[in-house]
This record gives structure tokens, sequence and C-alpha cells, in this order.
């Protein structure tokens, strides 16, 4: 066995009304001056008006920070950071989904005042302290609040992360009823990105593949292989969203430690230029670039096709990798998710430019379980287009 190093978050909550404990977990975290980062569509669901209540309940003096966008680019970090560091915040909590629950994890390193964001990008560049972080995930996709990793928009499209066991939060809080309202296109999509943690982190390339990830990934795709159609079918199916609230962590603690790769490097771009969202992104991109890895990734797709898809077991071999990215696809299809880069207005003039962009995810490439080029790349998003 290889030397392996696996981290993750320090306490993770899970459970049915959990957000009613936020109060007194912020108060056992940091105390008493808190701000709170989400996004302009959570402020109109009820959620965050309740974590607020509690919040105060508890004696928490709370600053707001509702403005995270999409994909966030550098200015909405830095404005949620002066307006932390303005309130003299003691700790950070994120509520809602991947963008809201990465701002807060750069806001609760750069409010400390030691680093700025141009200095963090990277793998291990973040050096800490940060504040105290608490993170509450809306959706089931990111895996974010047991990630070290924050994606940041840099310029007009590119995106950049931030990569440092620095960013792993304190507490991980887990309340299946806050995904309830999620729409059923949100649920597919982000049901399929967690999907893809589990996959790439199971055949990652990284030296840092692990037993531990690779256990996990096996876990997370049992559970949400047969809960993301139920939970995009009945929302409130509280059996589904719980698998698929559990899964998406565990696929996240997989990921975290034995590293994504090609499929997110090719979704990527066309989040920047076509923001397109994330999950969706990996989901138009993501058989193709499992045939494309199957050369050498193969005895890693017969291992994980039953843990997705129990059927697929009776299958061997070849016949089963076959099997398995058809599932991938019909499952897509079946959740009505888009199919083809087409249908979601990207035109075959900009593929040149795509694979080029995806290229400079070299963070990402290396971890692919089959070296890629550019024409590779093209050749893929031609397949999806």
């Amino acid at each position: 066995m290889q030397p392996f190093a696996f981290n993750t978050t320090r306490s993770i909550q899970f459970g049915v009304g959990a957000l009613s404990r936020i109060g007194e977990l912020a108060v056992a975290t940091f105390g008493t001056r808190a701000m709170l980062i989400t996004d302009p569509g959570m402020m109109k669901t009820g959620i965050v008006e309740r974590a607020i209540q509690v919040l105060k309940s508890a004696g928490i003096e709370l600053t707001l920070f509702a403005e995270v966008e999409g994909d966030p680019p550098e200015a909405i970090i830095l404005a949620a950071t002066d307006r932390a560091r303005s309130a003299g915040v003691q700790g950070v909590i994120g509520l809602g989904g991947g963008s809201s629950l990465d701002v807060a994890k750069l806001v609760a390193l750069l409010a400390v005042g030691n680093e700025t964001l141009a200095q963090v990008y990277g793998v291990g560049n973040a050096k800490g302290p940060r504040l105290p972080l608490i993170l509450v995930p809306t959706t089931s996709g990111t895996g974010s609040e047991v990630t070290p990793i924050s994606i940041v928009t840099t310029g007009a499209a590119e995106k950049m992360g931030v990569v440092s066991p620095v960013l792993l939060p304190d507490v991980a809080l887990l309340d299946p009823e806050l995904t309830y309202g999620l729409p059923p296109h949100v649920t597919a999509a982000t049901g399929i990105d967690a999907m893809v943690h589990a996959i790439e982190a199971y055949a990652s390339a990284s030296a840092n593949n692990n037993p531990l990830s690779r256990g996990l990934a096996t876990q997370a795709l049992h559970l949400m292989g047969s809960a993301l159609l139920r939970s995009v079918r009945d929302g409130k199916d509280t059996a589904a969203r719980s698998d698929m609230l559990l899964g998406s962590m565990l696929a996240g603690q997989a990921f975290a430690n034995s590293p994504v790769a090609a499929v997110h490097a090719l979704a990527y771009p066309l989040g920047g230029h076509f923001h397109i969202p994330h999950g969706l992104s990996n989901a138009l991109v993501l058989p193709h670039v499992l045939r494309f890895n199957t050369v050498t990734a193969h005895a890693a797709y017969v291992d994980l096709a039953p843990y997705a898809f129990p059927q697929l077991a009776a299958l061997q071999g070849q016949e089963r990798v076959s099997a398995f990215c058809e599932a991938l696809t019909q499952l897509s299809v079946d959740c009505g998710l888009p199919q083809r880069l087409r249908d979601l207005n990207v035109t075959e003039d900009w593929l040149p430019r795509l694979a080029k962009d995806a290229m400079n995810q070299t963070r990402l490439l290396v971890n692919n379980p089959r070296p890629i080029t550019e024409a590779d790349v093209m050749a893929i998003y031609r397949a999806a287009y």
C-alpha cells in the first residue's frame, strides 16, 4: 500500500431538522459575532430567515452577505471579505449551494488579513490561519462542506482554484429538509455532479488515490445511484433526499483527497463561457470522457458499475463498462437534462476555444487516468456536441 494523506471536516452533523442546532453550534465554534453568507435565490426560500431566527435566538450578532453569484467572481469574494473585516466577525457561516460555501471558505481565510486572494491560488498556497467556519449545504452536489477547495471565476470566463486543508470547515451541518425545495432540474444536475465526484475520485491517477477515498466513492454511488431519480420525481421523498445529501458528502470526502480529472476540466469552460451550471456541464461530457478513459481505467469502471447500477453485476468486462456509460447517459435522460452541447446554445465554432481553455486546467488533467491532448479534448467536445 502506498503512503497517503486523508483530511476532512472535523465535525459532521447530519439529520432531518439539524438546522435548528445551528445557533448552539455557532456559539460553541466561535462565539457571538458571525457573518452569514448566502445568495439571492436562497433568500426567497425562507431557509435563510429560519437560520437567522435560530442564530439570533442563540445571541448571535449577525452580519448578512446575500450577494453571492453562481461561479463567483473575485469581486464578490473581496466585497464579502471587506464587510466581514468591518464588522469584526468572529466566525463565518456559509449557507447554500457550492458557490456560497466556496465564498464562505475564502472569506474566513482572507478576513484574517495575512494573505491576499492573488497569493492563495493554486495547491497548498493558502497557509492560514482563518476564522472559524461552519458550512450548511442546501444542494446534494458539490460536497463543498467537506472539501479543501474553492473555485473562483477570474477575468471574463476562466476559473481558478484555491486548494488547501486550511479551507476545510470546522463544522459541516447537513439537513436533508433544506434540499426539499430544489427544482427537479437542479436536483438532477447537482446529483450527477456528485456522482462524477465519486467516479473520478475512484479512478484518479493522483498519487494520493487511497483506500479511504475509494471506499467512500463506492458507498456514495451505492446511495445515489438509486436515490437520484427518486429525488427528481418526488422532491420531498425524505429517504431519497437523505441518501443524496449523505452520498454527496461522501463523494466530496473522496475527491477532496483523490482529486477529480478530465470531466471537471472540460466542464469548467462550459460554465465560464456559456454559464451552464456546473453539474449540467459535467453531465454533458461525462459519458464521452469515460469512453475515452476506458483504455486505461477499464478495471476501475468494472469495479464501480454495480455500485451505481446493481443490475450491471450480471455483465462482465467491457460489456459492463459500456453498459455503465450507457446507464449514466440514460439516468441523465430520465432526469430530464439536456444531452447535447447544441441544446445549450453552444455553437460548433466555439469548440476549439473550449478545448484550448480546458487544457489550461492542468491541476485537474494531471489526475486523469489516461493522458489527454488538446486533440483528444476536441474529439470529446465534438462527441458531446
